[in-house]
C-alpha cells in the first residue's frame, strides 16, 4: 500500500528533482563537497516537506510544510546558478532544472491555495 503523498505529481517530480541532482552533483570535482551537500539537501527537502505536511492532521500544519517545500525550491535557484557559474552543469542542464523548480513552485502553490479554499 502506497502512502497518499507518493500519487501527488508534486511529489513525485520533486523526487524526480532530487534524484538528478544526485546523479549531477556525483560528477563534481572534490573542493565543492559545500556544495553539493547543500544542493542535495535543499533538493531532498522539497519532497520530504511535502511527505511531511501530508502526513499533518491539520490544514494550518499541512501548509506549513507546503510552504518550507516551497522555500527549499527557492533555495535551490542559487545553488544551480553556482554550479552553472564555476561550470560544473551546462548552461542547457541548468535552464532544465530551473524549469523544473519554476513547476514545483507552482504546484506547491497550487496545493497551498487549495488549503486556503478549504480552510475559508
Amino acid at each position: 500500500m502506497a502512502f497518499a503523498f507518493e500519487k501527488l505529481l508534486v511529489y513525485q517530480k520533486a523526487m524526480d528533482f532530487s534524484d538528478r541532482v544526485c546523479q549531477i552533483t556525483q560528477t563534481f570535482p572534490r573542493g565543492f563537497y559545500f556544495l553539493v551537500d547543500q544542493l542535495n539537501r535543499a533538493a531532498l527537502s522539497i519532497a520530504a516537506n511535502i511527505a511531511e505536511g501530508n502526513g499533518r492532521f491539520t490544514i494550518r500544519d499541512r501548509k506549513n510544510f507546503f510552504g518550507i517545500a516551497r522555500g527549499s525550491v527557492q533555495e535551490c535557484v542559487p545553488l544551480l546558478e553556482l554550479a552553472k557559474r564555476r561550470g560544473l552543469i551546462p548552461s542547457e542542464g541548468h535552464l532544465k532544472l530551473k524549469a523544473d523548480l519554476e513547476e514545483i513552485a507552482k504546484m506547491l502553490s497550487g496545493l497551498i491555495n487549495a488549503l486556503d479554499k478549504r480552510q475559508s
